[in-house]
């Protein structure tokens, strides 16, 4: 950690005898911050330089986030046909080498955030005040726990002696900052959401954070807590009397950045930005035609039912050199964008309908789980008819709409962890459409529950240089 904001540290050193006139050539934390909160434009160009640090990471929500953790699992199978990244995801062979960028791009965001936090005072009590911090706030919440996800146990199945990552809270390159607990970690990254719902905006225009984002990622939280009663609580706030769910005319729009219905939060990717990340995570094109580098593995595309918008939503058969395969095209590009290049889509409303609908359940609600079933499968499904389900028939049904809503999101792998259920992957299966061609790579087809590499490496770089960073066991 010390290494790694000592880095940010010169840099901020070589650029902070700029003009005020070329404050706007720089993200933000390449200013002093010394000089950078004495007016409404210092704060706001900090503000911007936060989001920007979002889109300049590659690895997190408008980079590799994306794939990750359906590689790591049993929605996507890699295809020999592309070019072979993120194999040693896919086939479990993780080092302490391997994941830098999950760990440095995480902190890169975070440490945008603390200068906020650390600087806002120096401006003026009041409503513009308070609403830059709530959104500094939950951006570094939003973050942590994501990075927690990826480093970590979840709440539920961590013991009291089960370590983290550090929730640094200053921009302090000196710091050398020791691993803590998962719970602790847990009530930090909720007292920061807890914190910013009051302070932030009802509304920050596209692209930041507002009330409802900060009410609906207190659910995502609360959700892997087992908190049942704080997760339909947060839900309600960020959802109101009247989810908005898109129609299943409108859901499309969504992933060509023509709507932005049942959108809580995403990260603005233009035209101008041209980061494509997202959609070359998954597919170029040769000769016109797809060539993918990770495919819908073939039992879960037989869980895409023909009259689900999800399914040409997601994923488009064709073929490459004679053969089929399921590509994924979700992140295929924005419209007037270059191929791959899209908003990325960080929070949803069907993602808190879903929070809410398993916290129903787990709580012993199931006719409210039932409802919030219905209502968004009405959204997704042409000529759906309402269904009548209980006991764990719900709840099965409940997460399979899970996997399929949030497919290609940055959720299974992690959702397993929550659930205590491991990775099984069926090794008679490849990577073409009908089943046929190279099956899973892996030597091994399950990560078993207590699988050490549920918890991925922190990265060798850090934890010499740091030593209070513990290194997650197995490696």
């Amino acid at each position: 950690m010390r290494k790694y904001l000592y880095t940010m540290a010169l840099a901020i050193a070589a650029l902070g005898s700029c003009k005020k006139s070329d404050l706007n050539l720089y993200p933000y934390n390449q200013v002093e911050t010394t000089q950078a909160f004495n007016t409404e434009g210092d704060v706001t160009l900090a503000v911007n330089g936060m989001y920007y640090g979002i889109r300049a990471s590659g690895s997190y929500y408008n980079g590799t986030w994306n794939i990750v953790a359906d590689v790591l699992a049993d929605n996507l199978i890699s295809s020999p046909a592309g070019r072979g990244t993120l194999l040693s995801y896919s086939r479990w062979l993780l080092s302490p080498t391997s994941t830098y960028g999950l760990f440095s791009g995480g902190y890169t965001i975070v440490r945008r955030a603390n200068a906020i936090v650390e600087n806002i005072d120096r401006f003026p009590a009041g409503a513009f005040h308070d609403n830059a911090k709530g959104e500094a706030l939950a951006l570094r919440a939003m973050t942590y726990f994501d990075m927690c996800r990826v480093y970590s146990k979840t709440y539920l199945n961590a013991s009291a002696t089960d370590f983290t990552l550090p929730y640094v809270t200053t921009t302090d390159a000196k710091n050398m900052p020791a691993s803590e607990s998962v719970k602790g970690f847990y009530d930090k990254v909720i007292a920061d959401l807890n914190a910013a719902l009051p302070l932030i905006n009802a509304n920050n225009g596209v692209g930041r954070l507002n009330k409802a984002a900060v009410a609906g990622l207190l659910s995502r939280v609360n959700l892997y807590k087992g908190d049942w009663t704080a997760t339909i609580t947060a839900a309600n706030t960020a959802l109101g009397s009247a989810p908005s769910l898109p129609s299943i005319a409108n859901f499309p729009l969504i992933w060509t950045d023509q709507s932005s219905d049942g959108v809580l939060f995403k990260v603005i990717n233009n035209a101008v930005d041209n980061i494509n990340t997202q959609g070359v995570n998954y597919y170029q094109t040769q000769n016109g035609e797809i060539k993918s580098e990770y495919v819908v593995e073939y039992n879960f595309k037989q869980l895409f039912a023909a009259n689900d918008v999800r399914t040409s939503t997601y994923i488009k058969t064709s073929a490459l050199s004679g053969s089929l395969y399921n590509n994924v095209v979700k992140y295929a590009g924005g419209t007037g964008k270059p191929a791959g290049v899209q908003d990325a889509k960080v929070l949803r409303t069907a993602e808190v309908l879903l929070n809410r609908m398993e916290a129903y359940y787990r709580s012993g609600n199931e006719p409210a789980a039932l409802a919030d079933l219905n209502l968004l499968k009405r959204n997704r499904y042409t000529g759906f008819s309402d269904i009548s389900l209980t006991g764990t028939a719900l709840l099965n049904e409940i997460l399979k709409e899970r996997r399929l809503e949030l497919a290609f999101e940055g959720d299974r792998f992690w959702d397993l962890k929550r659930r205590a259920q491991p990775v099984l992957r069926d090794g008679t299966k490849g990577e073409k459409a009908d089943g046929t061609g190279t099956p899973y790579f892996s030597t091994t087809l399950t990560l078993p529950v207590d699988d050490h590499r549920f918890q991925l490496p922190y990265p060798v770089a850090e934890t010499n240089f740091n030593t209070a960073i513990k290194q997650n066991p197995g490696y």
